[in-house]
């Protein structure tokens, strides 16, 4: 370090690792849990330098572009907006998304949709899935990198959710065995003459109530696409419709498997009593041992 740098304020004097500590202690007072890490990331991110790099070069000085890209960073991010958004990528299913704020941030539980699918389908079996609500795309891309057979549909009322997701496709080399449609739900498929010719629905469709919206995190409630989250007064809206109008498209022993919210396992279950078509229904905990995802069999006939 330069003899007279006396005060890491001094834009001039400011290293790798007094810019880390300076982002970490910001992030921290403003109550972001994991701060010693997201300032890592974001000095990664501007500066390209990985955790053990910043290290081993905590001394070096850093220029003033340098410094000011990473605190326009550091102030979306203390403005509560999300990591992926300021870095345009979320991990899922060991593959790098790209997240845009049309789209919800992939989570870790929703990995649960895409493992009960490739443990369904066989990599030799030739099957067809529609992924509603696709998003980022995120679950058919993952299903269609792990099982290359399978004819993938994937469906979003969000024009630019869609875009997003044809992204994340390219980004995998997958854009010839997707098929993309635009529009609210199933609705779509009516024109495909696809009735009781799809093997597998997967959907992680809004399951926020309306009641709920207000307390989510800042993160999510600032950020994130309010449409992609709440469903309405129950939150169990769009699962419902789901349940009453794939019955149409899935063959014989066909599933609908959906991510659902925290509670709502027994709500699932009173709305599949009401609805002929479907075997028992079976529902998979999450991680945290949180009810997640509901698997509904279309009956054979």
């Amino acid at each position: 370090m330069r003899s007279d740098c006396t005060s890491t304020a001094d834009a001039a004097c400011v290293t790798v690792g007094s810019l880390i500590r300076n982002i970490r202690a910001r992030l921290a007072t403003a109550g972001i849990e994991s701060s010693q890490q997201e300032a890592v990331w974001l000095v990664e991110f501007v500066i390209g330098l990985s955790g053990v790099a910043q290290i081993i070069e905590r001394d070096r000085l850093l220029s003033t572009s340098e410094i000011a890209r990473v605190q326009a960073l550091v102030a979306r991010r203390l403005a509560r907006e999300p990591l992926q958004y300021i870095l345009g990528t979320q991990e899922f299913c060991g593959m790098e998304c790209a997240v845009t704020p049309a789209v919800l941030i992939p989570r870790p539980e929703t990995e649960l949709l895409v493992e009960e699918v490739i443990r369904r389908v066989s990599p030799a079996q030739e099957a067809t899935l529609v992924d509603v609500c696709t998003g980022s795309g995120c679950i058919a891309v993952a299903v269609a990198r792990l099982r290359p057979r399978i004819r993938v549909i994937a469906i979003d009322v969000s024009r630019a959710a869609l875009q997003n997701a044809r992204q994340n496709a390219l980004r995998h080399a997958l854009s010839d065995p997707i098929t993309w449609l635009e529009g609210d739900m199933l609705s779509p498929l009516e024109e495909m003459k696809l009735d009781w010719c799809v093997d597998v629905i997967v959907a992680n469709p809004p399951y926020v109530t309306e009641a709920d919206w207000l307390d989510l995190q800042p993160e999510v409630r600032d950020f994130e696409p309010r449409q992609a989250l709440v469903a309405g007064p129950h939150g169990t809206e769009g699962h419902e419709r789901l349940l009453k109008d794939a019955r149409r498209y899935l063959s014989p022993g066909g599933a609908l498997i959906m991510e659902i919210g925290a509670g709502q396992g027994g709500a699932i279950r009173q709305i599949l009593e009401s609805i002929d078509g479907y075997g028992p229904v079976c529902l998979l905990r999450d991680a945290a041992g949180i009810e997640r995802v509901v698997i509904a069999e279309r009956r054979e006939v």
